[in-house]
């Protein structure tokens, strides 16, 4: 979409320019918040494990390891994070720089619950702690030591491990004897720096979850930096193009729940919302959910909101978050459609959500209450990649408006998509109860939210559904 955005960037009232760009100038002189963020650090090669894990104290030297010498970049599962339990993890470091990225760790959303310290001395201090000290969880040792004496080492420390710890190896020596050498001795992850924190999440994660715990899906919250740029509008189009055209299966949640408008968008009423669930969270398990969710299509489902003053719901975080889960146990994406509101459900959900999407237009209200949502996010979330930034109805006439390239430098976050002011094929779309692309499925906002689907899947789109009426028709 990046000739599209040079399109729109332009397309506003120069007579407005000098009062905007003063503006403009008045916010970008505010001071930017420094983070302590892993972007830099590259992802480094680690190790695929293709087999459960042994404890060290389980070694067995004529274990064959011949079939576990694929060493390559592991990419996310399918799905969506699951919260690590509640560990004890040490890490025996070497260097000041491995301490900042175990602390980096440690601060992890999704460490919340585990305990992780940090102490110099490599392999030996390892050794003198468990001589003395019950064994943790998790040791992660670093160790800088020729091949030979590190083996030698690993060998020494076993002997004070309890069964079942599981055992991380930093080393400085990418050598797939090495790996097949520590493998043999019960060791569960060989990394080699440059290391980002995110990776050895990723190797926890895989280490101490349950095997028999029900799938999770990827949660994606999408939010306005103010009200009426059209968040909803975005989360109800992002929903359909992944469900029909990146073809995956895809739950919409409205969480606005005194003025959502999914019913209205999808044209579908259902006597059940998102509402009876969160007022009654602990009744409502996997099959309760399934059977909540309405379906439009065979692969989207909609989770509706009362959409009703009538009533005051003053609902936990905590059932929220127990909904949320709960449908994420049956969908492998799940939209969350957030009301333009700063409380404590919302900014939890946001925390917690595998991808957040920050929907804004092109004016000083989205930039300033989008940088400091995106800023509060990228601190709380050093781990994770920014949220994906939407501009919104770029090129409405007459209005003044800040460029597109000004609008990413200013708020510190390139646009996923640049949607253009297109109030006709919005209008008769929402009037139809229809998403754009069921109205115009090759107009540039159509292409652009089909986009957006392929890079939250990882799915090439290739061709456009058919919409819902043609597939009834048979057409």
């Amino acid at each position: 979409m990046s000739n599209d955005n040079a399109l729109f960037e332009d397309d506003f009232d120069m007579e407005f320019e000098d009062d905007f760009d003063s503006a403009l100038a008045t916010v970008l002189d505010e001071p930017a918040e420094t983070l302590d963020s892993a972007d830099g650090l590259a992802a480094t090669e680690a190790v695929d494990l293709d087999a459960p894990m042994k404890g060290l104290s389980d070694f067995d030297p004529s274990v064959d390891t011949a079939d576990h010498t694929h060493i390559t970049v592991s990419d996310f599962d399918e799905g969506g994070y699951r919260a690590i339990p509640a560990i004890s993890a040490i890490a025996f470091c070497e260097s000041g720089k491995t301490v900042s990225l175990i602390e980096a760790v440690a601060k992890d959303r999704r460490m919340q619950q585990a305990s992780v310290q940090t102490q110099m001395g490599g392999l030996d201090a390892g050794i003198a702690y468990l001589m003395e000290n019950p064994t943790p969880n998790l040791l992660i040792l670093e160790s800088s030591a020729a091949n030979a004496a590190m083996i030698a080492k690993i060998d020494e420390l076993a002997s004070h491990c309890d069964e079942g710890v599981q055992v991380m190896v930093i080393g400085n020596t990418n050598d797939i004897g090495l790996y097949r050498q520590l493998m043999a001795r019960g060791v569960s992850e060989y990394l080699v720096p440059p290391i980002a924190p995110v990776q050895i999440v990723r190797s926890i994660s895989q280490l101490f979850s349950d095997p028999d715990a029900p799938f999770v899906g990827k949660s994606i919250s999408v939010i306005g930096a103010k009200g009426g740029v059209g968040a909803s509008t975005i989360a109800h189009n992002l929903s359909w193009a992944l469900s029909e055209s990146a073809e995956v299966n895809t739950a919409l949640i409205d969480l606005d729940l005194s003025f959502g408008t999914t019913a209205l968008d999808f044209n579908h009423e259902n006597q059940q919302t998102v509402a009876d669930a969160l007022l009654a969270p602990e009744r409502v398990d996997d099959a309760v959910v399934s059977k909540l969710l309405s379906k439009v299509t065979d692969r989207l489902s909609l989770f509706t909101a009362p959409a009703s003053v009538s009533q005051i719901l003053d609902i936990p975080a905590e059932s929220y978050v127990a909904i949320i889960d709960t449908v994420r146990r049956v969908m492998p994406y799940v939209v969350l459609d957030l009301p333009h509101s700063w409380s404590e459900w919302t900014y939890k959900t946001l925390l917690s959500s595998d991808e957040v999407i920050l929907v804004c237009q092109p004016d000083l209200a989205s930039l300033r209450n989008g940088k400091n949502m995106i800023d509060e996010l990228k601190a709380q979330r050093p781990n994770d990649a920014p949220p994906r930034l939407v501009v919104n109805m770029m090129g409405v006439p007459k209005r003044p408006e800040i460029p597109a390239k000004d609008f990413a430098a200013a708020i510190e976050v390139e646009p996923s998509i640049v949607l253009p002011f297109d109030p006709q094929l919005f209008g008769t779309a929402s009037n139809n109860g229809q998403m754009i692309s069921e109205t115009d499925s090759s107009a540039p906002s159509s292409l652009a939210i089909d986009q957006l689907a392929s890079q939250i899947s990882g799915r090439e789109i290739t061709a456009q559904s058919k919409s819902l009426l043609q597939k009834l028709l048979g057409k």
